[in-house]
C-alpha cells in the first residue's frame, strides 16, 4: 500500500504545482487516509515538494491508533495535547518556509481557518478546491479489493439473517444483530447505520428502525453496508415475510426489480450521470409511480458512504472507469409499505464484461 499512497501524493504535487501551490493542507479525514493510510483520529497531513508531515493529536484513543497503517514514507509530528493538528501542521509549514499553502476551505471552519493563516505566516493561503475528492473519484486496484471484501461481508452477513427466524422481531434489533454480524465476520463497523423497515415502513429510504415487530405478510426492507480498511459498500434487498406474496407486492418488486436492472445495464465509461437515472425512472413513470420515487438513482461510494459522483436527474458530467457507484430505486407506498433494491457496482467497460456487481444476494422476491 505504501507505493500506493505514495502516487497518490504525487498526483496531489502535481496538482499543486499545476495551480500554484507549493504544499498542500489536507484536513478532511477521508482525505487525509487516501493519502497516508491513517485512520480519522483528528490528524493532518502537510504535502510539500519534498516531504509529507503527519500531524497527529498527541491523545489518539487506543482504538484509533496509526501506528501499524501510517505510509512508513511521511513523517510524524505530534501535536500538543488540545492542539488542532491543523494549526501544528501550519506552524510546520511555515517553519518549511512554505510561500503558498492550498487549503481544505469547504472542510475549514472559519475558526480553524484563520488559526492556521496565522500559524502559516508568512505564507498565502489558496484554495484546494476539492482536489482530492477529485482523485478518490477513480479506484485504484487496492481500493476496490477492499470494496469486494466488505460487499463479502455485508452479503454473508444478510445471507445469515435471511436464514433465522423474523416474525415477531423488531425492526431495531434486526439492525442491531446484522451490525453485530458484519463486524463478526471482520468489518470494521458498518457502513452507516443499518435500516431495517417492515411493513408500512418498507421500501423508505434512511429509515430509522423502530420497535414496530415483523408479521406475516410483510414487506421487509433491509439496507446495510460493511465498512473494511476505511472503505464502505450499500446494499438494499426487500423480501415478504411468512406466506405466498400478495400480488400486488408481486407486481411492485417486479417493477422495481426492472427499473434496478434498466439501472445497473445503462452503466458505463463515458455515459453521461444522469442516463442510469432516466433508465430506472423511466419504467417507474410509466407505471405509474413517479411521484412515489423521488431520490437520485445513486451515488459514488468509497471512504465515504456518498461521494462523487451522484447518479441524479440533473446530473451532466460523465462516468469513469473503475467507478464504484450504488444504483438503487425504490418506491414507497404511504400506508402501504414498498421496495427498495439496491447494488454496489464498479463502472467498467464492455470489453470487461461491463458494470462488476459487487453485491450478490439474490433480489428475488423470497418469502421468509
Amino acid at each position: 500500500m505504501s507505493d500506493a499512497h505514495a502516487a497518490r501524493r504525487e498526483r496531489l504535487r502535481e496538482y499543486c504545482s499545476a495551480s500554484g501551490a507549493d504544499a498542500a493542507l489536507i484536513t478532511r479525514a477521508a482525505n487525509v487516509r487516501y493519502l497516508a493510510g491513517c485512520p480519522p483520529c483528528g490528524a493532518a497531513l502537510l504535502l510539500t515538494r519534498e516531504r509529507a508531515v503527519l500531524a497527529l493529536p498527541q491523545d489518539v484513543p487506543p482504538e484509533e491508533s496509526v501506528e501499524r497503517e501510517v505510509d512508513e514514507e511521511v513523517a510524524r509530528l505530534s501535536a500538543p495535547a488540545e492542539t488542532d493538528a491543523a494549526v501544528a501542521a501550519a506552524e510546520a509549514a511555515a517553519r518549511l518556509r512554505v510561500r503558498d499553502l492550498a487549503v481544505e476551505e469547504h472542510d475549514l471552519t472559519v475558526a480553524r481557518h484563520r488559526a492556521v493563516a496565522r500559524e502559516a505566516e508568512p505564507a498565502r493561503l489558496l484554495d484546494l478546491d476539492r482536489a482530492v475528492e477529485r482523485l478518490r473519484v477513480v479506484k485504484d486496484e487496492h481500493e476496490l479489493a477492499d470494496l469486494r471484501i466488505a460487499a463479502e461481508i455485508a452479503d454473508q452477513a444478510l445471507g445469515e439473517l435471511l436464514e433465522s427466524i423474523l416474525v415477531g422481531r423488531t425492526e431495531r434489533h434486526l439492525a442491531m444483530e446484522l451490525e453485530r454480524r458484519m463486524i463478526d465476520h471482520g468489518a470494521d463497523r458498518a457502513a452507516f447505520p443499518v435500516s431495517v423497515g417492515t411493513g408500512s415502513h418498507s421500501g423508505l429510504e434512511r429509515h430509522q428502525p423502530t420497535d414496530r415487530r415483523v408479521e406475516e405478510g410483510d414487506f421487509l426492507t433491509v439496507a446495510l453496508g460493511a465498512q473494511y480498511r476505511g472503505y464502505g459498500i450499500s446494499t438494499a434487498r426487500t423480501f415478504v415475510i411468512g406466506a405466498a406474496p400478495a400480488s400486488w407486492q408481486v407486481e411492485l418488486h417486479r417493477l422495481v426489480f426492472r427499473a434496478q436492472r434498466a439501472g445497473r445495464e445503462a452503466l458505463g465509461p463515458g455515459v453521461e450521470q444522469h442516463v442510469p437515472d432516466d433508465a430506472a425512472r423511466s419504467i417507474l413513470q410509466a407505471a405509474g409511480h413517479g411521484e412515489h420515487a423521488v431520490h437520485p438513482l445513486g451515488h459514488g461510494i468509497g471512504l465515504e458512504i456518498r461521494e462523487a459522483p451522484r447518479l441524479g436527474p440533473a446530473d451532466m458530467g460523465k462516468l469513469d472507469n473503475r467507478v464504484p457507484v450504488t444504483v438503487g430505486p425504490g418506491v414507497h407506498l404511504p400506508g402501504r409499505g414498498g421496495v427498495r433494491i439496491e447494488d454496489t457496482l464498479v463502472v467498467r467497460p464492455p470489453e470487461e464484461g461491463g458494470p462488476e456487481l459487487l453485491t450478490i444476494t439474490t433480489k428475488e422476491l423470497l418469502a421468509l
